[in-house]
């Protein structure tokens, strides 16, 4: 791929996803590594480096295939771009774990002679995927959490978000620690356990002191947490029913999360992140939680990803469409610095 391109970066727990366009085409790549910390809080050095060796490997990936078509006389070699007229990131812990992103302008702007950046909370990117720029609230569900009702002007709601030991109840790294707490209550012998989540707590992590050294110990507790999500699905799925309680409560604890986040705003209530492809296990116990509490609710199935929230905000920011909506979105052009005029407070509870 060639020529000027907008990208769209969405960073959360469980790694980065990117998308890439220019006229000859879309490009996509992505790891697994959580985001860099340093601290507590998001490095932004070595974010700046991962998301740059994402999308190069990206559009290198894109050349190879451009090389195999060109080989069977169906396309002509391309290379990645080496120009973006706009880029946009949407990072977890976004306020709080980042304050000032100022770092990833320098950084990005120099390797890809950004036109335009903006910085967002992958509330934000995951907000702007769902709804494009409608009022409204979407539940951004994944290894963390994080509710944003907004008309992305002067309201700005959010509810939880505020990490895997102080919230994010009804996240990924809920669901796994309270499948893996179910587990060791079945491993003691007290009251509450399951076996199926023992079994299966053996099965990913060992013996249980294997666990607790792994979670004890690592940088990113959370995504470990997180991990053992999709083995509480298929608890759940197979009839165990602490799984499948636990499945519950987290639905009714995102909608009551979505249901505080509406307030002042059109009850359009959506959904992203990964967490959702639980499908009915999570998203029945959603609804119903959102009806029950707020019968004029009106949900609304999501256009599409945060990733796709992000090249929405790429492109918003390359045409000098949008502009900082401190603390939740920083934009960054060639010509200025961040621009903060304007600038809501936002309400978080």
């Amino acid at each position: 791929m060639s020529g000027l391109g907008l990208a769209g970066v969405d960073v959360g727990g469980g790694g980065i996803r990117a998308r890439i366009e220019t006229d000859e085409g879309p490009a996509y790549g992505e790891n697994t590594s959580p985001a860099p910390r340093t601290g507590g809080r998001v490095d932004l050095e070595r974010l700046a480096a991962e998301i740059t060796t994402v999308i190069e490997n990206a559009t290198r990936a894109g050349e190879q295939r451009d090389a195999g078509r060109m080989a069977d006389g169906r396309a002509d070699m391309t290379r990645g771009p080496e120009r973006l007229a706009g880029m946009a990131i949407g990072v977890t812990g976004m306020p709080g774990l980042v304050r000032e992103p100022e770092p990833l302008w320098h950084a990005l702007r120099e390797r890809f002679e950004l036109g335009a950046l903006a910085v967002a909370g992958d509330t934000v990117t995951t907000h702007v995927g769902a709804l494009g720029f409608r009022p409204g609230v979407v539940v951004a569900a994944g290894t963390g959490v994080i509710t944003l009702g907004t008309d992305l002007a002067g309201v700005w709601n959010q509810s939880d978000g505020w990490g895997h030991l102080l919230g994010d109840h009804g996240s990924g790294a809920w669901i796994g620690m309270n499948g893996l707490q179910a587990a060791l209550r079945a491993h003691d012998g007290r009251g509450g356990g399951s076996p199926a989540l023992l079994d299966r707590l053996t099965a990913r992590f060992g013996h249980p002191l294997d666990l607790v050294a792994l979670v004890y110990e690592s940088a990113s507790p959370a995504h470990h947490l997180a991990s053992f999500a999709p083995s509480v699905a298929d608890a759940a799925h197979e009839g165990d029913a602490v799984a499948r309680a636990i499945w519950d409560e987290a639905g009714r604890q995102l909608a009551q999360a979505a249901v505080a986040a509406a307030t002042g705003i059109e009850p359009v209530i959506s959904w992203g992140g990964r967490l959702f492809d639980a499908g009915d296990l999570l998203m029945e116990p959603f609804l119903a939680t959102v009806r029950a509490l707020l019968p004029e609710a009106r949900p609304t199935p999501p256009l599409g990803t945060s990733v796709d929230g992000a090249l929405a905000l790429a492109r918003a920011a390359a045409r000098g469409e949008l502009r900082s909506r401190h603390p939740y979105l920083y934009v960054f052009t060639a010509d200025r610095s961040a621009d903060r005029s304007g600038t809501p407070s936002p309400r978080t509870h």
